[in-house]
């Protein structure tokens, strides 16, 4: 008897398992194989610690060692004499502390046999079941990166887990370090104790703003001098990749919505800087850029900002929208006070930029300078450019 044709449903259910099967076990061998690595080079940092801190070995064992293990081992990669100590260094840190002698004469039998001390840590409580999957999904570049900038265990542990849980690549991760994450995620000045009323959803908000940005992507050639020579398309795509590194500044769950978002009010129009989504939040977020140092005027424009989107942007079942204001400093005492006085959940946070700027760029205008002018052009459809509209204008911008 002729079977049938096949049903395109069924293919496409077989295909989404297998697809799912396959990306799982990759995962799983990928994940297996980093963790053997991580155990590999804890040991060998073990193994070369006890011999070259006590004297054992001579100066420029470690070069030598590394130079006969690529003659021996032709091709083999990760065992230079910087990594080898890296090694070494690795095993120093992460060694356990109430035991800090660890086998070193027969690496296989610790391979074979051995924990490393994350995992004793596990059993003890320190750790979770999380903390550990984080620890080992990461590889070992990501690891010394954090080892080389971070000092105690508490910062460690929070870029682990945030390099784990958000795929940070290395440069990510470096950036975040440079950026501060640790000391200034969740620390900016907020009202969100006195004008959110879930405490779950204070603390959400909290946790998604940080005291300070580092926005080392801000020098860019005004448009007003470079229009004439760039072509638009290739001028859009310098634009929205500023945008994007941005986003990528604020934070995973924030997602583009508008720049210069045009409100209609009465006879005047205003436009805020940048309107985000934020999903764990589910309410939208205004952002205003401030060049120079904080002035409590701003807060007031901010507010009528929040509710011009909850009157005529924010759906029903959506959050009330959220405010913030980067500016390059502030007083802390001023902006502590100034906040209180609104009913609209605002926020305040200071930005820095990054000092390493080659000097061909020196002279070039900061991206906030001319953010009114340059990210004008990229309005939603509704839009309409201010230097177009014969509209009457608010004091909004």
């Amino acid at each position: 008897m002729k079977k049938p044709a096949f049903d395109l449903k069924d293919i496409r259910i077989a295909v989404k398992t297998i697809k799912t099967a396959i990306l799982r076990s990759r995962y799983m061998a990928a994940r297996k194989a980093n963790f053997e690595h991580l155990k590999l080079y804890f040991y060998v940092g073990a193994y070369v610690s006890a011999n070259s801190r006590n004297g054992t070995w001579g100066t420029g064992a470690i070069a030598a060692i590394s130079e006969r293990l690529s003659q021996e081992l032709p091709g083999l990669r990760g065992f230079s004499p910087s990594n080898i100590k890296n090694m070494r260094q690795f095993f120093e840190e992460w060694r356990d502390q109430s035991n800090r002698q660890v086998a070193t004469g027969d690496l296989t039998k610790c391979l074979t046999d051995g924990d490393l001390p994350v995992i004793r840590q596990l059993s003890t409580g320190e750790l979770t079941e999380s903390d550990m999957a984080a620890f080992f999904s990461i590889g070992f570049t990501h690891h010394m990166e954090i080892i080389f900038k971070c000092r105690s265990q508490a910062e460690r542990w929070y870029y682990i887990r945030k390099t784990a849980m958000e795929f940070w690549n290395v440069e990510d991760l470096k950036r975040r370090i440079r950026a501060r994450d640790y000391a200034v995620n969740g620390k900016a000045i907020n009202n969100f104790g006195l004008t959110i009323p879930s405490d779950r959803q204070v603390s959400r908000a909290v946790q998604a703003f940080k005291s300070e940005y580092l926005l080392d992507f801000v020098n860019i050639v005004d448009a007003d001098d470079d229009e004439e020579t760039m072509d638009e398309p290739e001028w859009m795509m310098e634009m929205v990749a500023k945008v994007r590194r941005f986003i990528q500044e604020l934070g995973p769950d924030f997602c583009f919505m508008n720049v210069k978002k045009r409100f209609v009010v009465g006879e005047s129009e205003f436009f805020s800087d940048l309107v985000f989504y934020h999903r764990t939040l589910k309410c939208m977020v205004a952002v205003e850029l401030k060049k120079g140092a904080f002035k409590p005027a701003y807060l007031g424009q901010l507010d009528f900002y929040l509710a011009c989107l909850d009157k005529y942007v924010k759906l029903e079942d959506e959050n009330p929208s959220i405010g913030l204001i980067l500016c390059h400093s502030m007083d802390r005492p001023v902006v502590e006070l100034a906040v209180r006085r609104y009913s609209m959940p605002l926020g305040v946070a200071t930005y820095r930029t990054s000092e390493d700027v080659p000097p061909a760029y020196k002279a070039l205008k900061p991206l906030l300078d001319g953010s009114q002018k340059l990210l004008v052009e990229m309005t939603s459809e509704n839009s309409v450019s201010p230097r177009k509209s014969k509209m009457k204008k608010g004091s909004g911008k």
